[in-house]
């Protein structure tokens, strides 16, 4: 098994001052890469500002005798985003390697939640990750390489309580790499989601302590430095936590094709059995494929030539 390393290599990780940023950021440096620290210093709801934590990982990656410099960019802002990056350029000459993980909570029922609590997770999270995304996306263009990870959640691919904003926007997430994973790989972009259960400081309140020992984001980060490797794949969503690896994929069923009177919201529920039974079930490469399976199952369910009869 070959040693992955990052030297020559130059990574962006948010939210790298504290908590699994900062592992990540570690991570990187200690196998070779040169990697701008960028981190807002606000608290877990987003508010304040502080660069001591981001300047002290800073200090310790120079001091293991790394690179590295320090940037307070609010992700939420494209000019200061775009900012970081001409700055990481200059610094450095390139950027490979881009983690999105900066993120604030502002857990409450939906029924509870002000619009604006929601709207400024979901800029932090998603259009955070989108303004860093983009700020790169021509360079990795033109340098025809790029590693971009997106840090998703279980409370946006399966739900949790209290985080309507938070669920959200990491679910958006799933749309934004599968896109980007077609539209980069052939210039070798790869993108993938990260889907971590960290003891971190969103977590530290609800976790006993003998659990939080075992989810250390130190027990995360190799999974991280394996989707951003050269080696990396794209187009997955990878399930971390304690040391412990998962991929997670969605599947759509067989289904069934209705025609007649079973065209009808009856004919759905009597066959919602059939719809539901995982026997069969795929995983859909992209939105098209659905389309040709569709119009198959249409026209054999009805005796027509099948079309696109080669796919």
């Amino acid at each position: 098994m070959s040693e992955i390393r990052f030297d020559g290599r130059v990574a962006i990780v948010t939210g790298s001052g504290v908590g699994l940023g900062r592992s990540h950021a570690l991570g990187l440096a200690a196998r070779g890469a040169s990697v701008v620290i960028n981190d807002l210093g606000a608290g877990t709801d987003g508010t304040g500002a502080s660069s001591e934590a981001a300047r002290a990982v800073v200090a310790e990656i120079r001091q293991s005798g790394g690179r590295a410099i320090v940037s307070g960019a609010d992700v939420t802002d494209p000019a200061q985003v775009q900012a970081m990056v001409d700055e990481a350029v200059a610094e450095f000459g390139h950027v490979d390697i881009l983690v999105n993980n900066a993120g604030i909570l502002r857990d409450k029922t939906f029924a509870k939640m002000s619009l604006a609590d929601f709207q400024k997770v979901v800029d932090v999270h998603l259009m955070g990750s989108v303004n860093c995304t983009h700020a790169l996306w021509r360079h990795m263009i033109e340098r025809e390489y790029g590693r971009i990870v997106f840090t998703t959640s279980g409370s946006g691919l399966y739900g949790n309580f209290g985080q309507s904003n938070y669920g959200a926007a990491k679910a958006a997430m799933l749309g934004l790499m599968n896109v980007l994973a077609q539209e980069g790989g052939r210039k070798n972009i790869r993108v993938n989601m990260l889907a971590p259960t960290a003891a971190t400081r969103m977590t530290e309140d609800l976790l006993p302590p003998e659990t939080l020992e075992l989810l250390r984001p130190e027990t995360i980060t190799p999974g991280l430095l394996a989707l951003v490797a050269e080696d990396a794949p794209s187009r997955m969503i990878m399930g971390a936590g304690a040391g412990c690896f998962t991929e997670t994929k969605i599947y759509e069923t067989a289904g069934v094709a209705l025609q007649g009177d079973d065209l009808s919201p009856e004919g759905v529920m009597a066959n919602m059995a059939r719809i539901r039974d995982p026997q069969g079930q795929e995983e859909m490469p992209g939105a098209f494929n659905q389309t040709r399976k569709y119009a198959r199952m249409a026209a054999k369910a009805r005796g027509l030539p099948a079309p696109w009869e080669d796919l």
